[in-house]
C-alpha cells in the first residue's frame, strides 16, 4: 500500500555527513546533560511511601492528585489500582518524616474532601529496591542491544548490525538527554517506552536494510550510494503510513491519557521522531561508510549469466 510514489530517487546520502554531524552534536549534548544534571528518578527508583486507598464511589484521580500536591509533594503519583474506586498513591521520601506520618497526613487531608475514603494498606519502599530496579533495567537494555546485534548480524551482515546499534543507542541517549535537561520524571513506564523505542527503531532499520539487499540483487549497475538512496526513497510511503498511524495513537495518550501516561507517551514521541531520522541518516550512512557492498549480501554462484540480461557483467 502506497499513498504516493516518488519517481526520482532522493539523494539522502549526499548530505549524510552534515546530518550525522548534527546527530553527533545532539548526542554529545544529551550525554553532557545526563552527566551534569542526571535523571530525575521517580519513587520506583528512589524509594518512598506507597498507599492504597478506597472510595465508596468512583475516585476522582485528578482531584486526589491536586489535593496531595497541595501538601508539598511535587512528584506524587496517583492512579487507579484494580477498580475505579481503588487508588494507588506513591509519595517520595521526606527528611525527618516517617512513612506512617506521611500516610496519616495524606489520609486526613483526603478525608476532608471525601469522608468515605479508607486506607487499605501502606508500605515503605526502600531505596535498595530502587537500585535493584535500576540495575535490572540496565540489564534489560543491554540484553536488548546484544540480541538486536546478533539478529542483524545473522540476517544481514555485521556492518548492518554495527550501524543499527549505533543508530538505536543514538535514539536512546537523546531520549534520556531530553529527560535530563528538562528534569522530567523518569519512571518504570518511561523505561518501558525506551525499550519499546529500541525495538521500534530497529524495525525501521530492518525495512531499509531489506530493501538495500533487494536492490543489490536487482540493480547490479547501481553503486552503493544509489542503492541506498533508492531503498530509502522507495520505503518513504510505508514509513509515513506506519509512523503516522503509530504517532496518532501515541499522541492520543499524550493529550488524553493524563499524568500517568504523559511521560510514557512523551518518550515514545521523541523516540519515534528520532527513530525515523536515525534509520535514514545514521544507520544507512554508517553502513555506507563501513563499506557495505553487493558481495556482503548476495552470494555469487557459478551459474552462467544470461547474455540478454541488461545487468549482465555489471560490477558494483
Amino acid at each position: 500500500m502506497e499513498f504516493f510514489k516518488i519517481r526520482r530517487d532522493i539523494p539522502f546520502m549526499k548530505n549524510a555527513l552534515v546530518f550525522n554531524v548534527i546527530s553527533f552534536l545532539t548526542f554529545a549534548a544529551a550525554v553532557f546533560f545526563l552527566v551534569t544534571r542526571g535523571l530525575h528518578l521517580s519513587v520506583e527508583f528512589t524509594g518512598g511511601t506507597v498507599m492504597q486507598v478506597s472510595y465508596a464511589q468512583a475516585a476522582d484521580v485528578e482531584g486526589i492528585r491536586k489535593t496531595v500536591a497541595n501538601l508539598g509533594y511535587s512528584d506524587v503519583q496517583v492512579q487507579n489500582f484494580g477498580t475505579a474506586r481503588d487508588v494507588m498513591i506513591r509519595l517520595p521520601p521526606q527528611k525527618g518524616v516517617s512513612s506512617a506520618q506521611q500516610s496519616d497526613k495524606v489520609l486526613a487531608t483526603l478525608k476532608q474532601t471525601d469522608p468515605s475514603v479508607s486506607l487499605r494498606r501502606t508500605e515503605f519502599v526502600g531505596p535498595q529496591v530502587g537500585e535493584e530496579l535500576a540495575t535490572d533495567g540496565l540489564k534489560a537494555l543491554a540484553m536488548v542491544v546484544i540480541g538486536i546485534m546478533i539478529y542483524l548480524a545473522f540476517r544481514f551482515e555485521w556492518k548492518f548490525a554495527v550501524a543499527a546499534i549505533i543508530a538505536n543507542l543514538h535514539d536512546v541517549i537523546i531520549i534520556l538527554g531530553f529527560f535530563a535537561y528538562f528534569q522530567w520524571e523518569f519512571s518504570l513506564a518511561v523505561l518501558a517506552a525506551v525499550l519499546a523505542v529500541l525495538g521500534y527503531s530497529v524495525n525501521e532499520s530492518v525495512v531499509i536494510f531489506d530493501r538495500i539487499r533487494e536492490n543489490f540483487r536487482r540493480y547490479r549497475k547501481m553503486n552503493t550510494v544509489e542503492i541506498i538512496d533508492n531503498a530509502i526513497t522507495s520505503t518513504i510511503s510505508r514509513t509515513i503510513i506506519t509512523h503516522g498511524s503509530t504517532q496518532i495513537m501515541v499522541l492520543s495518550m499524550l493529550l488524553f491519557g493524563g499524568p500517568t501516561l504523559f511521560y510514557f507517551a512523551l518518550a515514545l514521541t521523541i523516540g519515534i521522531c528520532f527513530g525515523i531520522y536515525s534509520s535514514v541518516f545514521v544507520a544507512a550512512a554508517i553502513a555506507m561508510w563501513l563499506g557495505v557492498k553487493r558481495e556482503d549480501l548476495v552470494k555469487t554462484g557459478s551459474r552462467k549469466e544470461d547474455p540478454n540480461d541488461p545487468n549482465s557483467g555489471a560490477v558494483v
